[in-house]
């Protein structure tokens, strides 16, 4: 377990548009803070408009690490991203400073705090075997699968999350186990004193507005043409993980002429929707968070109190 004398540790999670971005950048500017990005997309250069990427305004007044490292061909899993945020956490500490976690990749803070030691490797052969599957009786039933041997993990994903029901299924009958019991068991070892805050709305229909003004606006930024533009300078796939992030299928869909313009937006808006759903699933049930409403007036403020209170405790 952490101890006194453990260096800080600041997690700020919470569902898309929530915020988060903001207040990390006004958290930065106020006490001696680091960002390191908590979000599987944020790592694909490119890949900037339906990622919401922070612009280059925002990057000078609060770089973040784990932005751009990967090309969108390129796999990232939770095994690299904690191998990467834990280096970048000591070497944040070396130059006095302390790290500020931004994001709403759950299962990447899950992994950091607690450790992903228990589970087993990629086997090709059996990904294959359920991908086979999943072809003949689709993705939804092996979602009903799921939720007959691991209820608790297949409560949180969508009947059509190909990569991650198709992860859980390969954990189950590599081991016998469900993924939720063989993540509980194991212990944390993060030595740092972790703050936190988590990022949930009062209202989740205004929540809901946020989305869709958001997809507007990234649409209107050209989401279709980053796509265009993506295809065209990379071998991508659709079964590509950078690819199936929301928004971007869609708009993938769009340009096969698979949906219109109208239906991209529908569909975006929903995923979107469902995605935000999921990440507060998660929030919801997490041990030791600390909950402030990312509607109130004075989040700000709030999120000073806890931050300062924190730095200052031994």
């Amino acid at each position: 377990m952490p101890s006194p004398r453990h260096p800080p540790a600041i997690f700020l999670m919470g569902p898309t548009a929530s915020g988060k971005t903001a207040l990390a950048v006004s958290l930065v500017e106020r006490f001696p803070l680091e960002i390191i990005s908590v979000d599987s997309a944020l790592v694909y250069r490119g890949m900037d408009i339906g990622t919401a990427k922070p612009d280059a305004a925002t990057l000078a007044r609060a770089p973040h690490h784990l932005l751009d490292i990967r090309d969108p061909t390129e796999a990232y899993s939770a095994a690299a991203f904690c191998d990467d945020a834990r280096r970048l956490m000591v070497d944040i500490v070396a130059r006095g400073r302390v790290p500020l976690l931004v994001g709403g990749t759950m299962l990447y803070f899950r992994a950091l705090l607690q450790g992903l030691d228990d589970l087993p490797r990629a086997d090709a052969a059996l990904r294959k075997d359920l991908e086979a599957e999943a072809a003949e009786r689709g993705w939804p039933a092996l979602h009903a699968e799921l939720a007959q041997v691991d209820p608790a993990t297949a409560a949180r994903l969508a009947p059509n999350d190909s990569q991650r029901i198709g992860r859980a299924l390969e954990i189950f009958r590599l081991t016998g186990s469900p993924m939720s019991a063989l993540l509980d068991r194991v212990q944390s070892a993060l030595p740092y004193r972790v703050l936190q805050l988590a990022l949930i709305p009062s209202d989740r229909a205004v929540l809901h507005r946020r989305i869709a003004a958001r997809f507007d606006a990234m649409l209107a930024a050209g989401l279709v043409d980053e796509v265009k533009a993506l295809r065209r300078t990379h071998a991508l796939t659709s079964d590509l993980p950078a690819m199936r992030a929301v928004g971007y299928r869609q708009a993938w869909a769009c340009l096969d002429g698979e949906i219109d313009l109208r239906e991209l937006r529908e569909q975006g808006i929903a995923a979107t929707r469902q995605l935000a759903k999921r990440q507060l699933t998660w929030l919801r049930s997490w041990p030791d968070a600390v909950v402030l409403d990312c509607l109130a007036e004075d989040l700000e403020v709030q999120a000073v109190e806890k931050v300062q209170a924190h730095l200052q405790a031994e």
